[in-house]
């Protein structure tokens, strides 16, 4: 696992900030004893039952790119079109998926890349109308999963009961010299964490994502798994649920892939 550190650029100025990845024990034998009874009934073989996919967005909720479409630049590689976002959704679509956390992380499987196309970016905006920050990334060229947290500042913390829309572009070239890339975009809301969720938590300990995945919030229940997969990669369970979360979105070509890069956010003033 390679972690990175990045240059965060903000509307006004550029910061770099420290981030911590915790690691993680191994799994608890003990955690179904310990769940209330409204996370035991989603309990069956691995102790999860997977995050459930919606079939259509609801309400006139927003999509995006789940899948990199064709670019534009003959000469940019063809494996950019398997760039994906690990996030609900149907086919190429990418669906408003939910978190409680400020600073949530975003994950994507990026396919191996020629030196000419490893320099990426990662925006989030807030309603597409303010930019909150933007992030550019030097990929290493690996296939696999990247995960990307946002440093925890309270300029780039994500408010409740809001809509924001995410890019992660990868350029075919110099980024300074074209504009041709390839990306995926999407929709997060973030939640206010109710008292509920918050019991069933602390019920789960280490293996947060059972709750989370009971309550339909996508990218925390990916990240908390996601890190105790890193940190146990030879639990057969968390292998397991790690598998059964990803094919519940439709993204079961990916469920075997490493995770090869966290990145770390360092501020520079």
């Amino acid at each position: 696992m390679i972690r990175k550190k990045l240059l965060i650029q903000p509307i006004q100025r550029a910061c770099v900030i420290p981030l911590v990845f915790v690691s993680f024990m191994s799994y608890s034998q003990s955690v179904q004893a310990q769940l209330p009874n409204s996370i035991q009934s989603t309990v069956k073989n691995s102790d999860f039952q997977s995050f459930q996919q919606p079939k259509l967005p609801r309400n006139g909720a927003p999509t995006g790119r789940r899948r990199a479409g064709a670019g534009r630049n003959p000469e940019c590689p063809s494996s950019l079109t398997r760039l994906t976002a690990l996030v609900p959704g149907d086919r190429g679509k990418s669906f408003l998926a939910s978190t409680v956390a400020e600073y949530p992380t975003f994950w994507f499987y990026v396919p191996e890349l020629p030196q000419t196309a490893r320099s990426a970016e990662f925006v989030l905006h807030l309603e597409d109308v303010q930019n909150v920050y933007r992030i550019p990334l030097a990929l290493s060229g690996k296939p696999g999963i990247i995960s990307i947290t946002p440093p925890p500042q309270r300029q780039y913390s994500l408010k409740a009961d809001q809509k924001y829309h995410w890019y992660f572009k990868i350029y075919c070239g110099d980024p300074e010299k074209t504009s041709d890339n390839f990306y995926v975009d999407g929709f997060v809301e973030r939640q206010v964490l109710t008292q509920a969720l918050d019991s069933q938590l602390k019920a789960a300990k280490l293996r947060e994502y059972i709750a989370y995945s009971a309550n339909n919030i996508w990218y925390d229940a990916l990240t908390n798994l996601g890190q105790l997969r890193q940190a146990n990669p030879q639990n057969a369970n968390i292998n397991k649920d790690w598998v059964d979360l990803l094919n519940a979105v439709g993204l079961q070509d990916f469920a075997k892939e490493p995770i090869v890069q966290d990145y770390n956010l360092e501020k520079s003033d």
